[in-house]
């Protein structure tokens, strides 16, 4: 005699292997929601299975995709948190079962209209956070047990791993593209002067907030910029970009860096709030002899003149950007420039150690800046601060003035 508890086991083994298949790693993200669904429709008996996704900005569910409910897809279903079947899975977290659907308990009319009579959903999450639902659905009346609910909260969760993979490649891909584009390729020619400039990612998604720029102006004058923006990954990155827009428009307007980081500030409190930024905005005079500088939080440059000791540049530093704190006035410094002096701008990410304050760093900085040219000093500096694998974002931008023919 057959042992009736045997053969539910066996069952039971054979629906966690068919969603746990090795094979299901090696599809892309459709195609393995696609295949789950087909999957999940055979060992659960069902009609319909869907999995609608969180836009937390929107907090809307999204129909995805979708078996036997593909026209939700295709008409970009949206429903409310809190709305509805898929909406009250999401709001409470927990899994909901409608053995009689009426249309008081669902929005979407698809779902009445093909004659759906029973529905199981269960929330997907990733790291802990909410980012969907998935939902299975039968024509004929039915009870679903602890063991259906189970077995769709394991295909919720290898769904929940396939989607958190592709937001994480969607925001690596886009952040690498915003860099490039924003992050200049090639800096200015500019008469009398030798730039070289470094950046180094130190996170996973390849860009932060930090930034550097430089640009001329229909004055003469040179514009140096370097940042950076708290945060890292794409929302840091989108918001630097913002900022760098906005500062290059304001550089056209104002003669003095320090009107311009003062607009820039109630920019960044007012359209960008929370986003904590420092910055260093630098103008280069026509005949290259005088540097107006003004700081908002940001490290000060190293000044290597020929001939001298390196030294940090004296200047007032102001408060960061977007801290809300309106000041009567930000401070504007004019240091000189002599013929064959380089200025050396940096982030935090290339002198800032776990365990040492961040003096040690700069002390190693202004050693390693030598009046020499501007690409062979962002290769020393580089190499002497130890950079290999940095846990910060790093920019760093060397100008130097070339110096007087005999």
């Amino acid at each position: 005699m057959v042992d009736v508890g045997l053969l539910r086991d066996d069952e039971r083994l054979r629906r966690i292997e068919a969603v746990t298949d090795a094979t299901l790693s090696r599809l892309d993200v459709a195609d393995l929601f696609d295949e789950l669904l087909d999957r999940v429709r055979d060992l659960l008996n069902v009609d319909t299975a869907a999995i609608l996704l969180l836009d937390v900005h929107a907090r809307q569910l999204v129909a995805t995709a979708a078996r036997g409910l593909e026209e939700e897809v295709r008409q970009g279903f949206r429903v409310s948190i809190g709305r509805g079947f898929a909406g009250r899975i999401a709001q409470t977290r927990r899994p909901v079962i409608v053995e009689d659907i009426t249309p008081d308990a669902v929005v979407n009319p698809v779902l009445l209209q093909i004659g759906l009579r029973s529905l199981l959903g269960v929330p997907m999450f990733a790291r802990g956070q909410l980012i969907g639902v998935l939902h299975v659905g039968t024509v004929r009346r039915r009870t679903f047990s602890t063991d259906d609910v189970r077995l769709l909260e394991l295909v919720a969760d290898r769904a929940s791993l396939a989607s958190l993979a592709r937001s994480t490649n969607l925001d690596h891909t886009a952040a690498l593209a915003l860099q490039r584009s924003l992050l200049p390729t090639r800096l200015p020619a500019v008469p009398g002067l030798e730039m070289a400039a470094r950046y180094v990612p130190g996170h996973v998604a390849g860009i932060g907030g930090d930034w550097y720029d430089v640009f001329t102006l229909p004055s003469g004058w040179l514009g140096l910029v370097i940042g950076d923006v708290s945060g890292h990954g794409l929302q840091s990155a989108v918001v630097m970009g913002r900022i760098r827009s906005a500062l290059r428009a304001y550089a056209l307007v104002c003669d003095d860096p320090a009107d311009a980081l003062a607009l820039l500030d109630r920019k960044v409190a007012h359209f960008e709030a929370g986003s904590l930024t420092t910055a260093l905005y630098a103008m280069v005079s026509p005949d290259r002899a005088v540097i107006r500088l003004s700081v908002a939080g940001h490290l000060l440059p190293v000044l290597a003149v020929p001939g001298q000791p390196g030294a940090v540049a004296e200047a007032h530093v102001d408060p960061p950007l977007g801290t809300g704190r309106r000041l009567p006035a930000r401070h504007r410094t004019e240091v000189g420039f002599p013929s064959g002096a380089v200025l050396v701008c940096y982030t935090d990410g290339l002198v800032e150690r776990r365990g040492e304050v961040i003096d040690v760093g700069i002390g190693h900085l202004v050693v390693a800046a030598q009046p020499a040219p501007a690409e062979d000093v962002c290769t020393t500096v580089m190499a002497a601060l130890g950079v290999d694998q940095p846990s910060d974002d790093i920019a760093l931008l060397a100008v130097r003035r070339q110096p007087a023919r005999p």
